[in-house]
């Protein structure tokens, strides 16, 4: 299979990684943020009664998860796309 090939066949399978790395990263982050002393739900940039600090950190780590559990996956997908197709989908 040529690179191309792989990086067509890839495209499917990236989608569906990259919707279940939100839920995964979703709910990594709600027990993250319980663990570190807030409350069970972290806040939205709109909610009126948060403070800038908070509101700010909950997004920096709710991002950085995210981008973690993204860059896990999407590595592993292209491991697994190579191993199945034996070329690399870049």
């Amino acid at each position: 299979m040529s690179g191309k090939a792989a990086k067509i066949a890839y495209k499917p399978v990236g989608l569906l990684l990259g919707a279940g790395a939100g839920l995964i990263s979703g709910l990594i982050f709600k027990q993250v943020w319980k663990v570190a002393g807030h409350d069970d739900d972290a806040p939205n940039a709109t909610d009126e009664d948060r403070g800038w600090t908070e509101i700010l950190l909950a997004a920096a780590i709710q991002g950085a998860i995210f981008a973690a559990v993204k860059a896990t996956v999407d590595r592993a997908g292209a491991a697994g796309i190579r191993k199945a197709t034996g070329q690399w989908p870049a």
